[in-house]
């Protein structure tokens, strides 16, 4: 067994499963930071604080996803929301070449209809039932229903980068950090990411 997810999953290694995390790319004016565990993170942070253009962001290529899968005969692959982001449509193209190039082997791909820790949750939950020796078909049995009933609220302290995207007006988002306010959101049924209320000050959980 082997289990895949790309980086939004935050997961770099596992003790005890073969794991394996592919990379989004992150472009800020000219530089690329690969989201891997090279990435200096804070200098990212800070190279986005600086800059007022729009950064991008590229998802794994189904190449790089068929790396990733190595020679396991049984493979699960999760990703960020298929609404968010290209990653879920490059694991599912890299699993049909897989499969078709290895008919005795299997690739699961979830979309997890999240990001950050929903992905995460997957991965850490995919890794309790393989190290429990559950049989392929029903670990795909379980960490579907258990998908189907997990979900993310998150907290953006800061719209900066929304504004700088073109996604928020610049005027609003340099109001709102003004004042200290704070969205507060969720990923609904189909993964998207939508605010949903908001609040001043700093939110602890």
């Amino acid at each position: 067994y082997k289990i895949v997810s790309d980086s939004t999953a935050n997961i770099l290694s596992l003790e005890g499963v073969d794991f394996q995390s592919v990379p989004l790319k992150i472009r800020v004016e000219d530089i690329e930071y690969t989201d891997d565990a090279n990435v200096d993170v804070n200098e990212m942070i800070a190279h986005l604080k600086r800059v007022k253009t729009k950064s991008t962001t590229a998802c794994p290529s189904p190449d790089e996803y068929l790396e990733a899968f190595g020679d396991a005969d049984r493979i699960f692959c999760t990703t960020i929301s298929g609404n968010l982001s290209g990653s879920f449509n490059s694991a599912r193209l890299a699993k049909e070449e897989f499969e078709e190039k290895y008919p005795d082997k299997k690739v699961f791909v979830i979309d997890s209809l999240a990001a950050g820790p929903g992905v995460g949750i997957l991965v850490e939950k995919l890794e309790e039932l393989i190290s429990a020796g559950t049989e392929y078909d029903e670990i795909c049995s379980i960490i579907t229903e258990y998908n189907n009933n997990t979900g993310i609220y998150f907290s953006l302290e800061s719209l900066r980068n929304f504004a700088n995207n073109g996604r928020v007006n610049p005027a609003i988002a340099k109001i709102t950090g003004m004042l200290g306010i704070r969205l507060v959101g969720n990923a609904g049924n189909n993964g998207t990411l939508t605010p949903t209320d908001k609040y001043s000050g700093i939110l602890f959980s």
